[in-house]
């Protein structure tokens, strides 16, 4: 089986080629990755000669078609998705998450590959903070955000795809990942790799706001159910209930790394920021079989952090640029 992986050098996309080789070692593996400040050529390093890395954009017609007509599965992971980025500039976001997307799909279209398409939960907006709710695969897409509108726009780009032209087509809205080679710019590795370098981690505004947390690894191991058993035109919901408020993270994390819960500043509120975010995902439970490896956050944080202590060699290159950016805005 020859997988195209868009996005590989990524947060998602480079740990699920590392979940791939380990368990299904028979694959082969093309990434196509633009390699833009999110995409970490050190990410892919322990795959060695094992995967084939062609550095280009999705939005590039020509390129996307010559690699999708070479392989048997497209797995699209590549997106611009930092909210903050996308407040500041939604162009990048509606050019890559939109228009990418649409040139995927057609290419996917005109040589009849199969293709999988990874999303977010921010699709469907949030939920109020005492609402029992949680997102299913009926709940409407309310986005509120450049890019969480440009991935809502991606979803139903492929879902037309499906309906209007019978592409063999799959798609998964997951909760938020966390886990090894996520840049330090995201919530939970930025405040691991700012106690590992003496710094007091920062939360926006009272901290109330509630994110479901999956480990990237049960993530992977969810979006291989799909490729293996899903219907074409199915789409699942994946989450490991793990709801946790950021207040209540940023003092997990300190307890973990040894410092006193309470050792932590308070910065900025992002504008526009989703109360709560909680997935229901009974369907790919009862229908796929899948469940999650890390049945608390507490275990999987210690993962994570862990992996960050080791691996400083790859995230303190980042570390200064980050924080610089993050001062100017106040965060």
């Amino acid at each position: 089986m020859h997988l195209l992986i868009t996005g590989g050098a990524g947060f998602i996309g480079s740990n699920f080629i590392h979940y791939t080789l380990r368990h299904r070692p028979e694959c082969r593996i093309t990434v196509l990755d633009a390699m833009t400040y999110a995409g970490n050529k050190a990410s892919l390093a322990p795959a060695g000669d094992r995967i084939e890395l062609v550095v280009g954009r999705i939005e590039d017609a020509n390129l996307v078609d010559r690699l999708v007509q070479a392989c048997d599965i497209v797995v699209h992971f590549a997106a611009e998705s930092h909210n903050d980025n996308s407040i500041a500039n939604p162009l990048p976001f509606v050019t890559t998450n939109v228009v990418g997307t649409f040139t995927l799909l057609e290419a996917a279209r005109r040589h009849g590959r199969r293709f999988h398409h990874v999303s977010t939960d921010e699709v469907f907006g949030d939920l109020e903070l005492d609402d029992p709710e949680k997102f299913r695969e009926t709940t409407p897409y309310n986005p509120s955000s450049p890019y969480s509108a440009t991935k809502a726009g991606s979803d139903l780009l492929v879902k037309a795809w499906v309906r209007t032209f019978g592409l063999n087509a799959t798609i998964s809205n997951c909760s938020n990942n966390y886990g090894p080679y996520q840049h330090i710019e995201k919530f939970i590795p930025r405040q691991i790799t700012n106690v590992l370098s003496g710094l007091r981690p920062k939360l926006y505004g009272a901290g109330a706001n509630v994110r479901d947390w999956i480990h990237v690894d049960d993530h992977n191991s969810a979006v291989w159910a799909i490729l293996d058993r899903a219907r074409p035109g199915s789409y699942y919901m994946i989450g490991a209930d793990g709801e946790q408020n950021n207040k209540a993270v940023i003092e997990l994390i300190l307890e973990l790394m040894g410092k006193p819960r309470d050792w932590y500043d308070h910065v900025n509120d992002r504008p526009g920021h989703d109360l709560r975010y909680a997935i229901d995902s009974a369907k790919i439970r009862s229908e796929l079989g899948w469940t999650p490896r890390y049945t608390t956050f507490h275990d999987g944080l210690a993962a994570t952090i862990a992996w960050y202590r080791d691996h400083a060699d790859w995230w303190q290159p980042l570390k200064k640029a980050v924080e610089a950016r993050y001062a100017k805005q106040g965060q």
